[in-house]
């Protein structure tokens, strides 16, 4: 029979202190800190060790749909043919972990991974969840047999509507009260929040990889790079819907400013293709807070719409500035923008995609 290994990590901050971990039932745990690290690479190495410290049949077990994924759904197989690029051509991030853990893995042949929801009451993944978490904030990691004595206090997971990861995550500053809207107290936003609004895909290239995509790309970063010289705490939030959204999520992470995704309700990426699927999830695991704004997802696709119609009057109610990219033609957006200018006065930056073709 397989062991089960259950593996975490966390990140005070992101980047920041890390800390990883992994644990058997009732058999072997460790532990271990990297002093400047991020979420994700904390999960790949609580996992990676856990690989490398236990043999025979393995079944890894993580609340990290960035490593599961990788193996389930045979991520890496696209990232090696591509010569280690992801599929918008860009170098496969934290590669130095991936490329011999994922050879490892391939090597063993009897290694498989299992996905858990984190914070969901779960003993073995609340117990590494401690663990993940203590090593991170004293930096120092263990290692033993059986149950570890003094555990300190798991990462608080916040409300139901919130995500992500870390000991001393903005979790916490995004459960400050604020009237509650139907029951249930409203999430709001740390920091600065910069949010991100634009067109589809279709408008901007196509949903490939482009010229127009790439331009738009580093406009963004250019821009959000700009503003974050003037606010120390910015925070650029995104609701990873392809297009202008996911674009401005890329741009926040190339230059180094936290990104928070908002979502409508949960997976609403699951109707993607594989490739924008895999996209979303590459972004969305490098964010410093995910926030899921309603608990269920819709049934149908007017409730579906309703939902981001929601999600945009709270972005547009929590937001401190806001970038819409907008050919000032199309009359969806075009209300959109005069909704925020209403909101935001002259904290409004269009960027008309024809300005960077030359149209």
């Amino acid at each position: 029979m397989a062991t089960i290994v259950y593996t975490d990590g966390a990140c005070s901050g992101n980047p920041g202190p890390g800390g990883w971990a992994w644990a058997v039932g009732g058999g072997r745990y460790a532990s271990g800190a990297e002093a400047h690290s991020t979420n994700q690479r904390m999960e790949i190495a609580a996992a990676f060790d856990a690989v490398q410290s236990l043999e025979g049949t393995l079944e890894v077990v993580s609340d990290s749909t960035y490593v599961v994924n990788c193996f389930r759904d045979r991520w890496w197989e696209g990232w090696i043919k591509r010569g280690w690029l992801n599929s918008q051509k860009k170098p496969v991030a934290n590669r130095d972990l991936w490329e011999p853990f994922i050879e490892l893995v391939r090597s063993r042949g009897d290694v498989s991974f299992r996905w858990v929801k984190g914070h969901s009451g779960d003993p073995m993944n609340d117990l590494v969840d401690r663990l993940a978490v203590e090593a991170a904030t004293t930096q120092r990691g263990r290692s033993g047999i059986g149950e570890p004595e003094e555990l300190g206090p798991p990462d608080q997971p916040g409300p139901p509507w919130a995500g992500g990861a870390g000991p001393d995550s903005a979790r916490a500053a995004l459960a400050q009260s604020v009237p509650p809207v139907g029951g249930q107290t409203e999430p709001t936003i740390a920091g600065h929040p910069l949010v991100v609004f634009g067109h589809r895909p279709p408008e901007l290239g196509g949903y490939d990889d482009n010229p127009l995509a790439r331009a738009l790309t580093d406009r963004l970063a250019e821009i959000i790079a700009a503003k974050a010289t003037l606010a120390e705490d910015l925070a650029v939030v995104s609701g990873l819907r392809l297009g202008a959204e996911m674009l401005g999520a890329e741009a926040a992470l190339a230059v180094g400013v936290p990104l928070v995704v908002a979502l409508p309700y949960p997976d609403p990426e699951k109707v993607w293709p594989k490739a924008a699927q895999e996209r979303f999830w590459a972004v969305r695991d490098q964010a410093r807070d995910v926030i899921e704004l309603q608990r269920r997802a819709p049934s149908s696709k007017q409730q579906a719409g309703a939902a981001l119609a929601r999600r945009d009057a709270w972005l547009i109610r929590h937001a401190c500035e806001a970038i819409v990219v907008w050919d000032g033609q199309e009359p969806t957006l075009g209300k959109l923008v005069r909704s925020i200018e209403d909101r935001l006065a002259d904290e409004v930056w269009v960027i008309d995609p024809g300005d960077l073709t030359g149209r």
